[in-house]
Parts: structure tokens; C-alpha cells; sequence
């Protein structure tokens, strides 16, 4: 047998070494976030996850700014938030609003460069504002409404922030279409309004921090002066069966559409309705994704949800493209971001060629953009 010598020795260990280092690599990754078809035994290891990228496929995204891009009245009190954010859509805007409980609201640049507070109703400062909506009279004049789960109010604004309308809770003299709702305010039961979208002149209110999570309209009566009232329409009400709710966390209207998408967190679905609140379909998510909200750009949907399948790993967010699941992204253990370990809101924001996530974390309250990788 002839012997190796020193020098093909140590490349015959080498090699060795590097098979017994490269082998595991290739075993089955147990994070199941977005599955993808198993490879054929012959084919390259799959792609490891890049450092301080996270998401899969064209939908991989990166931290660009933290909450050190907040003013300091808003870092401040960060650790309470608890809300959610509104864009302005129309052409040649993009501003994106949101609201902190102690600092009032929130306006971030269109090019996601800067963020400033704006005068705010000391009402409205001192409570939670649990989401932000923003919507257009017919004329196209811009309003932001803002649901304060803890106050039992639902406030309205222009985009400068003045304070024009307070929406208090129902007495039980409305004479809402189920009885059950009357008697439910008359008996003293709380309202904790959750979120609040605007379908021709009807604010769709969601109630899922109460006993009752019901979805309850008002109508919008006039603009100058602003007046609404509580209409007789609503639907919902607690239970697992589909139209029904255990917690309605979210409500959104899909652009260019007339269809109400209701978070129900606990039963970890997206439950779709028509504007008279009939139930139209599930958008089932992750089981025990306990999805908050839904975002719709185009045709994709960003879904923040507040737990994982491991958590302590942190929570998810989703983007899926035509109801179809793409990408998750993992704040918290991609990304780094320590305080992500509930996802309470995102939105989707295209500026340039690239797409961002505007994202924030509940219980602790943190805030964070992030950008597509493209290379």
C-alpha cells in the first residue's frame, strides 16, 4: 500500500472535516414559517438564513431605522404602545400616522425619514388609541379616527390633528337591530372600541375588548359641524362559528373594495363581510398566530400577529400575495429586535422600487422600519 505523503495527508483530513461540518447543514429546518417543497436528495443545500435578514423569497426585509428615529417625547413613553397605523394613499402623499398614549399623534414622513408629533387634544393624549384609520368624504377631504379601547370613545380628527368629533359609547337607547346589544349597554356592559373603518358615511366599529364584540355602526350625519351618531346596523358577537368573534381585534376595507376583513385574533382568522355585515368568507392564518390586523398594498397583505408557534422566538409577520402565504418575517430573532415579542400592527409602504414594513410591538411597546433586500 503506498503511503500518503505529509502534504496529502493533511488534504485528505481536511476534506474529512469539512464532509462531517457540511452534513448537517442539509438537515431538515424544524422553523416551519413559510414551508417550501422539500428538495431531491441530489440537489445543492438549501440557502441558510442571512444574518440580520429575515423572510423568505422576493419578500426578505432588513432593520433601516428603530425607534431612535422617534421624537423624544415619543420614546419616552414607547414601552405603552399600543396601536396601530394609518397611510395616507393618495397620490403624491404616503404620510403615515399612528398615535402613542402621552405623546399624542404621530406623523411619519413619506420617505420614512422623519417623524413628528402633532398637536393633540389632551382627550385623546392621555387615554390609548388603539388603531388609526384614515378616510375621505366624497369630496376627498381626509379625516383620521382613532378607537381609545380604554376610554370607551371613539375620537375623530382632521390630519393636523384638531379634535372635531367624540363618538361616546352606546346608553342602550339606540335601538340596534339585535336586542341583545341594547340591553347588553343598559345593564352597564363596557365598551372597548378595538378599531374603526369608513364605508359611504358608516363608521364600522369593532368591540372585541368587551364582553359584547359586536361590530357596531354610526352614522356620519355632516362635516360642518362634524356630527355622527350610532346606527341601528350591527353584526358578529362572541363565538368560534364563522361571523362570529372571540376577540374582533382589526377591521379593514380592502382598497377599491367594499368588503369589511375583521381580525379575529383568537380564533386566528381574517372572517370577510359585506358592508350589511353578512359574512362572506375565512382567510385562515397560522394556528395560534392570533392575527391583530390586516394591510392591503397591491396585491399583497401584511398581517402583524401577536404570539408564534414558538415564543420565544418572538411573533411573526406575514405577507401573503393573492391570500397566499410568502413570507415571514421574525423581528425578534432575525432581526435582532429584543422588544418584539408581540407584533401589534404593520403596514406595507412602497417608496421607490422598494417595499417597507412600518411595524409595532405591544407589551413591551417598540417601533421599527423595515426595507426589502433586493440584491
Amino acid at each position: 500500500m503506498k503511503l500518503l505523503t505529509t502534504s496529502a495527508l493533511r488534504d485528505w483530513i481536511i476534506l474529512v472535516a469539512i464532509g462531517s461540518i457540511a452534513a448537517p447543514a442539509c438537515a431538515h429546518d424544524p422553523r416551519a414559517y413559510a414551508k417550501a417543497s422539500q428538495a431531491p436528495a441530489a440537489s445543492a443545500a438549501p440557502a441558510r438564513p442571512v444574518p440580520g435578514i429575515s423572510g423568505q423569497g422576493k419578500m426578505r426585509f432588513r432593520v433601516l431605522y428603530t425607534s431612535e428615529r422617534l421624537p423624544q417625547e415619543a420614546r419616552q413613553v414607547l414601552v405603552k404602545a399600543h396601536g396601530g397605523f394609518a397611510v395616507d394613499r393618495r397620490p403624491g402623499r404616503g404620510e403615515t400616522y399612528f398615535a402613542l398614549p402621552g405623546a399624542g399623534i404621530l406623523q411619519i414622513s413619506a420617505d420614512l425619514k422623519s417623524v413628528r408629533g402633532l398637536d393633540t387634544s389632551e382627550d385623546m393624549k392621555r387615554v390609548n388609541l388603539h388603531n388609526t384609520t384614515l378616510w375621505y368624504t366624497p369630496e376627498g377631504v381626509p379625516y383620521l379616527v382613532f378607537p381609545a379601547n380604554d376610554a370607551g370613545k371613539v375620537f375623530t380628527t382632521t390630519l393636523d390633528g384638531k379634535l372635531v368629533h367624540t363618538l361616546n359609547a352606546p346608553t342602550g337607547s339606540e335601538d340596534f337591530e339585535q336586542p341583545e346589544i341594547d340591553e347588553y349597554f343598559l345593564g352597564g356592559g363596557n365598551f372597548a372600541p378595538t378599531d374603526v373603518e369608513e364605508l359611504e358615511g358608516l363608521y364600522y366599529v369593532t368591540t372585541g375588548y368587551s364582553n359584547l364584540d359586536f361590530v357596531l355602526t354610526a352614522r356620519i350625519l355632516s362635516f360642518d359641524p362634524f356630527k355622527a351618531a350610532w346606527s341601528d346596523l350591527a353584526f358578529g358577537g362572541k363565538g368560534t362559528a364563522h361571523g362570529q368573534f372571540n376577540t374582533a381585534h382589526g377591521i379593514t376595507i380592502p382598497p377599491g373594495k367594499k368588503r369589511l376583513d375583521i381580525s379575529d385574533r383568537p380564533n386566528s382568522r381574517i372572517e370577510r363581510f359585506t358592508r350589511y355585515g353578512q359574512y362572506l368568507s375565512t382567510l385562515k392564518m397560522p394556528a395560534g398566530s392570533l392575527p391583530c390586523d390586516i394591510y392591503y398594498l397591491d396585491q399583497y397583505a401584511i398581517v402583524a400577529a401577536l404570539d408564534g408557534p414558538d415564543t420565544s422566538k418572538g411573533a411573526p409577520i406575514y405577507i401573503l400575495e393573492n391570500d397566499k402565504l410568502i413570507s415571514t418575517i421574525m423581528p425578534k430573532e432575525d432581526l435582532g429586535l429584543e422588544n418584539f415579542k408581540h407584533n401589534h400592527n404593520a403596514v406595507l409602504r412602497k417608496v421607490g422600487n422598494k417595499l417597507y414594513i412600518i411595524v409595532q410591538a405591544w407589551n413591551p411597546g417598540d417601533f421599527a422600519i423595515l426595507e426589502q433586500v433586493t440584491e
